[in-house]
């Protein structure tokens, strides 16, 4: 049966097809590994980076999703061959492995014969260290392990995202310890909230990336991230919270001339609880000043909550300041032990507009310098957050770095002269802990098996171990790294 495009079917999803989720030039490299080729060997790492250190998430997603059980099957090697056969090269040859993949098949099952191990998720570990490990275990699948690379390397983006958030929520830290605010899990946990779902590219780029934000938040408006978390980490309900929020089209639909009544309306609606409302749709000085701080102040303070007022515009160090300036006048304040000013626990305000790792220290410093509290305000992150960032913010890279060839193990590394940051490991690899307690990563088959931190995930189709949301987060801590788990 063919579809529309001429393509034999495939049940289920047509881009659910192994064969066809890697670069095209990988459909050629099955002919170009040297003779007696039995085995390909490579890992994964962060070359370096933004970051000193990167917190390893989402692989489990990955092999979930894309590699457990049989998925091989006669009707998607044909759908393959013609796909590939049409798209790679001028007609010179076909390229596409069929032997290759019917030989798994027949022989497996149509299970990847591939053995993944791999850090354990939530774990922060240093830059240039092995992160995970890829084998073939069907010496005739040789050329199965670099062609998964595609895939696997896009752990890179989840893991990337759970880093940046965490670095972010080291700098929300410090400034709670510096104006002298109590750190808990429930402080910190709602102070910076993901509002990037409709900043990115896809509903699976939203859930991958806003569950790495998760790792080390409990503030989210993505509601796919809670389903990934959910389905594929076995967290207990939602990972992630939000509450009823305003957006400008529900205080402009008002008009301008009832901005109050729109406000009134929020206050009316939810009468206990967290709410937060945008208030820069006109003019953010009198929405705080005149109608939250006079004409609505009583129904403020008599209400069982707490109002979170939204700016969203202008330079955010100097209006999130002015904001509270405004806020501190009209509701009065108390000091935190060392010294700082806190709003009365019925109003904060939430600034979502140009908040990032590059800007989230200038904020939270402003508000220091005018002895404002951290508590004082959350925050909201969007594209920053999960789209402002990419591969290469921490060099993440797959490489070879052992090939079996006629029986006898032969390392494998590049070293090109004109990047020496490109530099590949080479021989079989183990994470370790130094005699210092400190993580490094041992080549040339030196580690103990019994030593290495690497845990088997995945043999022959078959996920072997799988990490539960709450120990991912948990490792994930701040305070902990590789060295302390």
């Amino acid at each position: 049966m063919l579809c529309c495009s001429g393509v034999p079917s495939m049940s289920g999803d047509p881009f659910d097809n192994i064969m066809l989720l890697s670069d095209s030039y990988k459909t050629s490299h099955w002919m170009q590994y040297p003779e007696g080729t039995e085995y390909v060997y490579s890992y994964f790492e962060s070359r370096g980076g933004k970051f000193p250190e990167v917190t390893f998430f989402g692989l489990q997603y990955i092999i979930k999703r894309y590699l457990t059980g049989q998925v091989v099957t006669q009707a998607k090697i044909d759908a393959a061959e013609k796909i590939i056969n049409g798209h790679m090269g001028q007609g010179e040859m076909l390229h596409f492995n069929r032997k290759g993949w019917e030989h798994i098949l027949k022989k497996h099952g149509g299970r990847l014969p591939i053995v993944i191990k791999a850090v354990p998720e939530g774990m922060t570990v240093p830059n240039r260290n092995v992160l995970m490990t890829v084998v073939n275990t069907d010496p005739e699948a040789f050329w199965l392990t670099n062609y998964l690379e595609t895939l696997l390397v896009q752990v890179w983006y989840p893991m990337t995202v759970a880093t940046q958030s965490r670095e972010m929520k080291k700098i929300i830290t410090s400034y709670f310890e510096k104006t002298g605010t109590e750190v808990t899990p429930l402080s910190i946990g709602f102070q910076l909230n993901d509002f990037g779902v409709r900043g990115v590219s896809s509903m699976e780029t939203a859930a991958l990336g806003g569950a790495g934000h998760l790792v080390n938040f409990l503030g989210s408006d993505n509601m796919p991230a809670n389903i990934l978390t959910m389905e594929y980490y076995n967290s207990k309900g939602p990972a992630g919270f939000s509450i009823p929020a305003a957006e400008h089209s529900t205080i402009t639909s008002w008009g301008k001339s009832k901005e109050k009544e729109a406000y009134k309306n929020m206050l009316t609606k939810y009468p206990k609880g967290l709410v937060a409302v945008v208030s820069d749709s006109y003019d953010i000085y009198n929405a705080v000043s005149k109608l939250w701080g006079q004409e609505l102040k009583s129904m403020i303070e008599s209400r069982e909550g707490r109002l979170v007022i939204r700016p969203d515009s202008g330079d955010p160090p100097k209006i999130v300041v002015e904001v509270l300036e405004l806020l501190g006048k009209a509701f009065g304040t108390t000091t935190t032990p060392k010294g700082y000013k806190l709003l009365p626990s019925y109003v904060r305000i939430i600034q979502g507009d140009g908040v990032g790792h590059d800007s989230i220290g200038a904020i939270l410093e402003n508000m220091a310098k005018h002895k404002w509290a951290a508590e004082n305000t959350a925050f909201g992150s969007g594209g920053a957050l999960l789209q402002k960032l990419n591969r290469d913010t921490q060099k993440c890279a797959f490489k070879c770095c052992e090939a079996t060839i006629n029986g006898e193990a032969v390392p494998v590394f590049k070293d090109p002269i004109t990047d020496k940051g490109k530099q590949s490991k080479k021989g079989r690899l183990t994470l370790v802990k130094d005699r210092t307690g400190a993580i490094t990563t041992l080549a040339d088959g030196q580690g103990k098996e019994e030593d290495d931190l690497l845990v088997e995930v995945f043999r022959d189709g078959k996920m072997v171990k799988e990490w539960e949301w709450e120990e991912v987060k948990s490792r994930a801590e701040l305070g902990k790294t590789a060295e302390k788990v």
